[in-house]
């Protein structure tokens, strides 16, 4: 039997539908970002990149790069082991109790990444209640709804950010059955946000536990960077707070922050955290650092929403498909998987500017979109000089612009 068959036909079905993924090698250097080199079929190239989620270009800070030196030459690289197994090394501990602190829970556990923090984080917790009913926003990440579907709970979706839909569902449970609402306070594919605090008032009204995904916000919202959550007032509200190391701390990890039982609960039960190996010291010990830094420097926060205003200030007048927000993400619809590759490809090639395409499963089939990331480092230059490319690209796509841009021309 020729096994490779069935590989290749799988292959092939993504090739018919327009969504074999295709990576750019990309070589960031400190101190330049979002400057990169493009490792192209043709040789390296200079490209500026626009859809990292490294949001606040904490992975080039001289203080993240500096505590992970120290701690590498120090220490060594490895975690040595599982949690329970050599595993839970100082440099870790104190990164749990500098995210416990950051959002003012009493205790945080970590995980190798934030998928993994929801996937096994969400399954554990229901499984620990008996008779447990998720209620699952409809646009919730692809990591939460795998944690939903592990915990074999029963699961009912809410239409996305829809309270009188939610609060349906939770008359229809009942007063006594135990309830989890999962949903993420900001959506990073539309930049949209979650009204956490009306969905505290139903869960408090309801008597449901809540548990939300700050991932794309912990870091960049907030007096101290703790998230929408610290931003509108509720983060001792919300039962748990789920974020990620990975974006605006610019490092590795996801973990879970919630009152003391909870997360000795979940750190006792958890199959994704018994049996693997922990954060390395190093990784632990950078996040540390841009954790502390983004507590008590609010620079990059204040430059980075000045920067995301202004690219989508300047792509609106461009008449450009900006699908508006009040975050900092900067979708431009395209609404064609074949097109969108193109349009990728065309800016990357003849620009030297990277935005990778969100076409399906990522995205709904019709939606697809170029999402565009600002950091605090894109000066107005280079957006300047993105419009100009996203024109260009667009015309020669024949894709569409505003119906107010196309008839002031």
């Amino acid at each position: 039997m020729d096994y490779s068959q069935y590989f290749s036909a799988a292959l092939g079905r993504l090739h018919d539908e327009r969504r074999y993924r295709v990576f750019a090698d990309l070589e960031r250097i400190a101190g330049r970002f979002p400057h990169a080199t493009w490792h192209s079929p043709s040789g390296p190239r200079n490209v500026v990149i626009w859809c990292s989620n490294d949001y606040l270009g904490m992975g080039q800070h001289p203080k993240v790069v500096g505590a992970m030196v120290e701690t590498a030459t120090r220490v060594g690289t490895g975690a040595g082991g599982t949690r329970n197994i050599a595993g839970t090394h100082h440099p870790l501990v104190q990164l749990e109790a500098e995210l416990a602190d950051l959002h003012g829970k009493e205790a945080a556990l970590l995980f190798t990444s934030g998928y993994v923090s929801n996937q096994t984080g969400i399954a554990t917790l229901a499984k620990l209640i008996p008779d447990c009913l998720i209620l699952s926003d409809a646009l919730n990440h692809n990591s939460m709804i795998e944690g939903v579907r592990q915990s074999g709970c029963e699961r009912q979706i809410w239409r996305h950010n829809d309270l009188g839909h939610l609060e349906e569902l939770l008359i229809a449970a009942g007063p006594n059955r135990p309830k989890l609402i999962a949903c993420e306070s900001l959506y990073s594919m539309d930049g949209d946000v979650a009204p956490l605090a009306a969905i505290c008032d139903l869960a408090e009204r309801y008597n449901a536990m809540t548990y939300v995904d700050e991932v794309h916000a912990v870091g960049m919202y907030g007096p101290r960077g703790g998230g929408i959550a610290e931003r509108d007032g509720v983060m001792h509200r919300i039962d748990i707070l789920e974020g990620t190391l990975a974006k605006a701390f610019g490092c590795l990890g996801g973990y879970i922050a919630a009152k003391g039982e909870i997360i000795d609960a979940v750190r006792s039960y958890a199959p994704g955290f018994i049996f693997t190996t922990a954060l390395p010291p190093p990784i632990c010990s950078a996040a540390t650092a841009a954790i502390k830094h983004l507590k008590s420097s609010s620079w990059e926060r204040e430059r980075h929403q000045d920067r995301a205003a202004r690219v989508t200030a300047i792509l609106n007048a461009a008449g450009l498909p900006v699908m508006t927000n009040d975050t900092h993400i900067v979708p431009l619809f395209v609404g064609d998987p074949e097109k969108c590759k193109q349009a990728s490809d065309l800016l990357l090639e003849e620009h030297g500017i990277y935005i990778q395409p969100i076409n399906y499963p990522t995205v709904a089939k019709g939606a697809e979109r170029l999402r565009i990331t600002p950091s605090p480092y894109h000066d107005d230059g280079l957006i300047d000089r993105l419009a100009e490319a996203l024109l260009q690209v667009w015309e020669r796509l024949g894709l569409s612009l505003h119906k107010k841009a196309m008839a002031a021309e």
